[in-house]
């Protein structure tokens, strides 16, 4: 899954797309490159950012997802919003990436279960700018587990079919990095469940604290991406259905090592 960040304020890669042909180019290219997805997402959800309007967040991304879908490419819509999530379906998009399991916008489960779209539900425990404080457990992937299947009941229980639903653990969303690392080393858990498991690492803080300089200094966002492929790699070995990436040539490539590697085995 590729990322497109029609955002000014993304952590990584904010303003880089927030034009349209500068969106639908960079969509095309990852798609050249091997992506099976593009997620398109008009308002950021990294620790601390302000919220956008729907009407705003709408603005920046439907005529990209349209774009892109007439291109033939496979299209995701990244929001926590019902009716952002409903117009970028009518535009073309045929999975709905919600970072919030459903929890934002009790309209969003009737949106995807009347559409018919694969729905990707991630653990989640509240909005951007709160979060980080909510990050407490007793344990972690016990407790992520446990949040995650309540959130795959009342999708059920809304009408959405079961073999359209994709489970995330949230790494970073009300985690630290050692609730990340501890949810990446039990990823196979996940996959248990019996859901197909969606991995987000990507350019992520913790990856970025864990190869922090002497001084304590946080390695540069751009400068992450061999530990994100790293993280990719480990993630397939644990059989996570998909990894949502920055990199999407580079994560290709390791997958294709790793995808040749099993067959020889």
């Amino acid at each position: 899954m590729g990322i497109l960040n029609v955002t000014p304020d993304s952590f990584s890669d904010g303003g880089r797309y927030l034009d349209f042909a500068d969106a639908v180019g960079h969509g095309e290219q990852m798609a050249a490159e091997g992506a099976d997805m593009i997620d398109v997402g008009g308002e950021s959800t990294r620790p601390g950012a302000d919220r956008v309007d729907a009407a705003t967040e709408a603005s920046r991304v439907v005529d990209v997802v349209s774009a892109l879908a007439e291109r033939g490419l496979t299209v995701s819509i990244d929001t926590t919003r019902a009716a952002v999530a409903s117009a970028a379906i009518e535009a073309g998009a045929s999975v709905v990436n919600d970072v919030s399991g459903g929890l934002a916008d009790p309209d969003m489960a009737g949106v995807v279960a009347d559409a018919g779209v694969r729905w990707i539900l991630m653990h989640w425990r509240g909005h951007s700018r709160d979060m980080q404080r909510l990050a407490q457990y007793e344990n972690v992937v016990a407790d992520v587990k446990a949040e995650l299947e309540d959130r795959v009941e009342a999708a059920l229980e809304s009408g959405v079919d079961a073999s359209r639903l994709v489970i995330d653990p949230g790494l970073g969303f009300a985690k630290s990095p050692e609730h990340n690392w501890r949810l990446s080393a039990r990823l196979h858990e996940f996959v248990a469940l019996g859901y197909p498991v969606l991995f987000a690492s990507s350019r992520k803080s913790y990856l970025g604290r864990l190869l922090a300089d002497e001084s304590g200094k946080l390695r540069p966002v751009g400068q992450r991406e061999a530990a994100t492929l790293a993280t990719s790699v480990l993630a397939f070995e644990a059989g996570a259905w998909g990894v949502r990436v920055h990199d999407v040539a580079g994560t290709a490539d390791a997958r294709a090592v790793w995808l040749e590697t099993k067959h020889a085995a």
